[in-house]
């Protein structure tokens, strides 16, 4: 695994075409890894499974996740040595589908992308507002937010090797300082039970919780088609994606399993959901000022910043990419379409991005909404939700794609495997939406309405394509082309 930094001729853009050879597998395992915010998942997100769902079991969910998105990438990677390009999903869906399917697909992942990179604004702001107003520098915390939105603007305007090279550093050092942790529990042999396999035991793993757990931790997988989508842009994507694509997801599901169980070493499993349930907000820092010292409990709440930062600015790279390839496929303004000079990157694109970005939390903040309760509880719960619902458009049309021409595959990467992540995807649907008043913190019309809203932002995209069909023909027959290989 290694960088590609090339930069000369190949990241210009003369075709229209984003920066070719701009990155390797390493620039896109960290985007997807810090899409997936390390740090800031295990902290934040695991204490609620711990509390509410099956316990010590927390660990063997996030290994079953793993082997639903290992399965599901048999044929994510095998369609995407024949179709790429910074559509991503809706290139899979509307070769795969059709069109209307493809374009509802694109309005829905930009509604999750955009929902969760929202709620991660109003996280960000809250945490760098507590940090700053103990050095004495109180500010309300969408000043914050709107201060990281500039710089991750400017960032998004680099080549995307910039951004890979800065989410690499973020990634590493919020790992890092969980690994520490893990390693002391490790070292200090465990907690008052002692150290055993037990978290992964099926009369563990699978008791009446595991559907809550397993709603906190699909959404550790969110950023997951970045490998994808970035497919135009990297060093020989035949070799590259598939690669990150398995890489990214066997490190996300390993290292939060490995953390998760180390966590339950040191309360012991069968006190960790009572512990959990009355330390939400501490679980994990109490664990690290008494393993490592007081200091590490500090580090741990500047990197979940930079974690933070990093999860941000790899959704804002992807969301780029999207508003791109609808901006050159005639879906949006064409001027989106258009590619920087220098760097190769989608630049109309992100200032679209961020404009749209800076007008909800601008609307928020006037409203006076809780940045935590409301902004981020709100906003992650619509994005996991609507980015299981592409992901399952992805695998029929993984299958419909092959049923037309196997490539030469055999039934397991073209029928069976995308059939199998079909079938978790939708069970994962279903464990949400009975679950999301837990997953939002709240339950009330709104909440309740994410459904039906998801459901309607695809309807919409699907009319608007048939729309395109009925006015412009030629136009509707290249959708879904400009990037297929």
């Amino acid at each position: 695994m290694g960088f590609n930094m090339q930069t000369g001729e190949s990241a210009t853009a003369p075709s229209g075409r984003l920066a070719r050879n701009s990155v390797g597998i390493a620039h896109i395992v960290f985007f997807v890894v810090a899409a997936a915010a390390p740090l800031t998942a295990v902290v934040g997100a695991t204490p609620p499974a711990f509390a509410f769902g099956n316990g010590a079991g927390v660990s063997g969910a996030f290994v079953l996740a793993g082997l639903l998105y290992l399965i599901f990438s048999v044929g994510f990677t095998a369609m995407s040595r024949h179709i790429s390009g910074a559509g991503a999903f809706y290139t899979y869906i509307a070769n795969g589908i059709g069109k209307p399917a493809g374009v509802a697909g694109a309005f829905i992942a930009l509604l999750t992308y955009s929902a969760v990179q929202i709620a991660v604004y109003g996280l960000i702001g809250v945490f760098t507002n507590g940090a700053m107003a103990s050095l004495g520098l109180d500010l309300p915390w969408w000043v914050w937010s709107f201060a990281i939105l500039v710089i991750t603007h400017l960032a998004g305007q680099r080549n995307i090797a910039f951004s890979g090279a800065i989410l690499g550093v973020c990634m590493l050092a919020e790992m890092l300082i969980l690994l520490l942790l893990d390693i002391g529990i490790i070292v200090h042999g465990g907690g008052p039970e002692g150290m055993s396999a037990s978290a992964f035991m099926p009369s563990t793993v699978f008791t009446p919780g595991l559907g809550v757990s397993l709603v906190f931790v699909v959404g550790s997988f969110i950023g997951f088609e970045a490998t994808a989508i970035f497919g135009e842009e990297a060093h020989r994507p035949e070799i590259t994606i598939p690669r990150a694509t398995y890489l990214s997801v066997l490190l996300i599901a390993v290292f939060y399993a490995f953390s998760t169980w180390a966590i339950v070493q040191y309360y012991g499993p069968s006190k960790i959901q009572a512990t959990a349930n009355g330390a939400l907000n501490t679980l994990y820092f109490d664990a690290a000022a008494t393993v490592i010292g007081p200091w590490a409990a500090h580090a741990m709440n500047i990197l979940l910043i930079t974690s933070l930062f990093a999860c941000i600015l790899s959704f804002h790279n992807t969301l780029n990419r999207y508003f791109f390839a609808l901006g050159r496929e005639g879906l949006a303004f064409k001027v989106l379409g258009k590619v920087h000079e220098v760097h190769g990157s989608p630049h109309v694109a992100g200032m679209l991005q961020s404009g749209i970005a800076a007008f909800f939390l601008a609307a928020f903040a006037i409203t006076g909404q809780d940045p935590f309760a409301v902004v981020f509880s709100y906003m992650s719960a619509l994005a996991v939700l609507g980015i299981l619902s592409v992901q399952a458009l992805v695998s029929i049309a993984i299958i419909m794609f092959f049923r037309k021409d196997n490539k030469g595959y055999g039934p397991w990467r073209t029928t069976i495997a995308p059939f199998l992540a079909l079938i978790g995807l939708a069970g994962a649907i279903v464990l949400v939406i009975a679950n999301l008043g837990l997953l939002a913190g709240a339950s009330n019309i709104v909440v309740d309405s994410f459904p039906v809203l998801v459901v309607l932002i695809g309807t919409v995209g699907a009319s608007f394509a048939l729309s395109i069909k009925k006015a412009s023909p030629e136009r509707y027959a290249a959708l879904g082309r400009v990037f297929a290989d």
